[in-house]
């Protein structure tokens, strides 16, 4: 996918990763961009090419509006970057509501976003899906039950997309960073998502840039995930033998 004079929304835009990936994705001259967020507070650039609008991702009725004014006021949607993302800790007596929250922003946005542009975008037969899960979606997160389950969800649900609509033109990209310097994070530096360090946006948003440019399905900026996935493969009852010790000696028990 070549990201000149092409149409990109991101979700989850307002700080963070979604205005690092806006920043690399503005160096490709494209025709626009959108972010989207429930709000903005923290949108310190401009850009002839940027545009903001207001969306609650959990809520597909709002996405589906935004879609169809992007449509309409830029021309087709060519990369949809579904970025929006929570993190709450806790363990399986965790609210319903938090579960909900958790599932209809990292699970069901991605669902929306796919169920209004993917035919479209067959029907054309080009675009592109960049779906932001986490690390943990690959491995897990030891202090959350929500984001490890909704993560492996949205790991699958990219999985789905690239290859039910691969050879339709359709590319699909699955982000799954450890910890990133983000709002998020803020405060987490010492959590077990930031034992191999810190990454900063901008160098994940390259990444992201690299793989929407070659059609590469896992975006993994941490190097250390890629091996720990394997072992994962390759040993799966050693691998949470492993994790448990992990959670062992970081929960002093």
């Amino acid at each position: 996918m070549e990201i000149l004079n092409k149409v990109i929304v991101i979700t989850g835009g307002s700080g963070g990763i979604g205005q690092s990936i806006c920043k690399e994705f503005l160096k490709e001259s494209p025709k626009a961009i959108i972010l989207a967020d429930i709000s903005f507070k923290d949108l310190k650039f401009e850009n002839s090419a940027l545009f903001t609008k207001i969306c609650d991702v959990s809520d597909e009725l709002q996405i589906k509006k935004l879609i169809d004014e992007v449509n309409i006021e830029f021309g087709q949607i060519d990369i949809f970057c579904s970025n929006a993302g929570i993190l709450t800790l806790g363990d399986e007596q965790t609210s319903n509501e938090n579960w909900n929250k958790n599932w209809n922003i990292h699970v069901m946005a991605h669902v929306y976003a796919a169920r209004k542009l993917a035919p479209e975008m067959i029907k054309r037969g080009e675009g592109y899906f960049v779906n932001t899960a986490s690390a943990a979606g690959l491995l897990t997160h030891i202090d959350s039950i929500t984001y490890s389950t909704t993560k492996h969800a949205a790991v699958g649900l990219a999985e789905w997309l690239a290859i039910t609509y691969g050879r339709q033109g359709i590319g699909v990209s699955v982000l799954c960073p450890q910890a990133v310097k983000t709002n998020m994070t803020k405060g987490r530096e010492n959590d077990v998502a930031a034992l191999d360090g810190m990454m900063e946006p901008e160098i994940l948003a390259q990444e992201v840039i690299k793989a929407v440019k070659n059609n590469t399905f896992l975006i993994s900026p941490h190097v250390e995930v890629e091996g720990y996935f394997q072992n994962k493969a390759n040993n799966y009852s050693r691998w949470i033998g492993g994790m448990q010790k992990l959670k062992s000696r970081l929960k002093g028990f």
